[in-house]
């Protein structure tokens, strides 16, 4: 839009610049209507590079041309006498009021339209209806052009989203594809020929069937995230009674729906997902585990627990220093995200995890 402004600016003053000129015997003082005609394409050259640094469009640079364009009104019965018709900036003095309007949208066409008209007013020894006319349209196109360029400027940001959520979904098919035509259909010949040789094979082939499983679980839930509205609820109960269907999983819920939104649905979802993977992994595929879901006004809390032999002393945080993230990063690092936390108890008895999220909007 200013680069259209700046075109306009050098139209508007050769304009200004040739009326000027052709009226030359109206000014009884010429010099000073040559000084300010002067001033005229001097700042004009200064606005074409200033404003064409979206860095420089500041608060000094917008009322620097402000006071210009108002100085030359003001100067105009000085320069022209009292009696004066058509100011010395003329039409030159709309590319100010339509840089605040871009700038600052209506309430900027709006504050520099009444400067400009305010200043054209007071120069003036009588208001004839030409001058009360010129005075209207600028009081009136100031705001209007700022509200068609705030309208322009957000349908170009709605028109980059959605540009970019385009690619993005575009991006996710096209891992999507990569990933089933690769990794799953590794996984699905290393567990057939698990199956096969069977012995120590048949356990990595059930393993590599489960992974399967689950990162066709990913792909499923990152395509249901992509379609659903950032802002829209999801029921984290129904999210959690899905995963019961996994060896001897049970999962315990309110009997009401617990609607969360949809990201923090998924997130919850995951973190007690890398809990149950945990219990198959060192507990045993068979082992049992039971997800708890409470809903509170203020928080929602998950408790994750097994019946399997504990976990070591230390070995947790000798898991992080060696740099497997399963446990800071799946679980913890995606509550602290959330803003929640995951503390886990185990001894002798099993492990259990109890995940605490806040819900957004409660009290503190």
């Amino acid at each position: 839009m200013f680069r259209a402004l700046g075109i306009l600016r050098v139209v508007l003053l050769a304009n200004t610049v040739g009326l000027n000129v052709y009226r030359a015997d109206n000014f009884e003082r010429p010099l000073a209507g040559l000084v300010c005609v002067l001033v005229m394409i001097v700042w004009t050259a200064i606005a074409l590079a200033a404003y064409a640094d979206p860095a420089r469009r500041r608060a000094w640079l917008l009322g620097t041309d402000l006071v210009v364009t108002v100085a030359l009104l003001a100067v105009s019965p000085v320069v022209k006498g009292a009696d004066f018709n058509a100011s010395v900036p003329g039409f030159w003095s709309v590319c100010v009021i339509l840089a605040w309007a871009i700038q600052h949208h209506w309430r900027g066409g709006l504050i520099a339209s009444a400067c400009v008209a305010t200043a054209d007013l007071v120069v003036r020894d009588q208001i004839t209806q030409t001058n009360y006319g010129n005075v209207f349209l600028l009081l009136v196109a100031g705001p209007i052009v700022g509200f068609m360029c705030e309208s322009l400027q957000l349908m170009a940001r709605e028109r980059d989203e959605a540009q970019r959520a385009a690619l993005a979904d575009a991006e996710r098919a096209r891992l999507a594809r990569a990933v089933h035509d690769g990794v799953l259909q590794v996984l699905a010949m290393v567990q057939r020929r698990g199956a096969e040789l069977g012995g120590e094979a048949a356990d990595l082939g059930r393993l590599a069937g489960e992974q399967e499983q689950v990162l066709r679980t990913l792909i499923r839930s990152q395509d249901a995230v992509s379609s659903t509205s950032p802002d829209a609820k999801v029921d984290l109960a129904a999210a959690l009674a899905e995963l019961g269907a996994r060896g001897q999983v049970t999962v315990a819920t309110p009997g009401t729906p617990v609607e969360l939104p949809a990201a923090v649905v998924a997130e919850l979802r995951a973190v007690v997902s890398a809990c149950l993977d945990n219990v198959a992994v060192h507990v045993g595929a068979d082992a049992p585990a039971w997800v708890l879901l409470e809903s509170f006004p203020d928080r929602v809390e998950v408790s994750v627990r097994d019946e399997g032999p504990g976990i070591p002393a230390g070995r947790l945080e000798a898991a992080a220093a060696e740099g497997r993230l399963g446990v800071s990063e799946s679980i913890r690092g995606r509550i602290a995200d959330l803003g929640g936390t995951a503390e886990v108890t185990t001894g002798s008895f099993g492990t259990e995890w109890e995940l605490v999220v806040p819900v957004a909007g409660s009290a503190a």
